[in-house]
């Protein structure tokens, strides 16, 4: 899907984790403001283990931190949050051996694009399409495929 024309962009940064390894919020900007399709209302916020641990649990019913978590509360305009648990991205990057930045940026568009509709889950043809679009605007970094 095409990158529409995006009139407004809203974004809280939350650091609920002091860890060096998070990226600046310019930066964070920029990968968030790239996977947009539409207006977008979004908070990100970066989380310790325990945290995102007990929201996964809550609201997906799974018992461990994952690395991000997307609650979208509207579709047009996009309203939702992001939560990025930090030990589980770093933890991921050396496991994946990528660069955390990197990884850190993969999981913000790929929490902007769940946000805004893209489901990996629902079929292996949707998996693609996000995956696609993913690959698209990481490379507008210089990121490498994710995949």
């Amino acid at each position: 899907m095409a990158k529409k024309n995006v009139k407004r962009f809203s974004l809280s940064v939350q650091f609920a984790s002091g860890d060096e390894a998070i990226p600046s919020r310019p930066q964070i900007r920029r990968w968030a403001k790239a996977a947009a399709e539409r207006d977008v209302q979004v908070t990100v916020r970066f989380v310790d283990a325990s945290e995102g641990r007990a929201l996964n649990r809550e609201f997906r019913h799974k018992d461990y931190a994952t690395n991000v978590l997307s609650f979208a509360y509207d579709r047009d305009p996009v309203v939702g949050d992001l939560l990025l648990c930090v030990p589980v991205i770093k933890r991921e990057a050396k496991q994946q051996r990528k660069d955390s930045r990197a990884h850190f940026a993969h999981m913000i568009v790929h929490g902007m694009l769940h946000l805004q509709g893209y489901d990996h889950e629902s079929s292996q043809r949707e998996a693609e399409r996000m995956e696609a679009r993913e690959r698209e605007i990481l490379t507008r970094f210089g990121i490498a495929d994710p995949y």
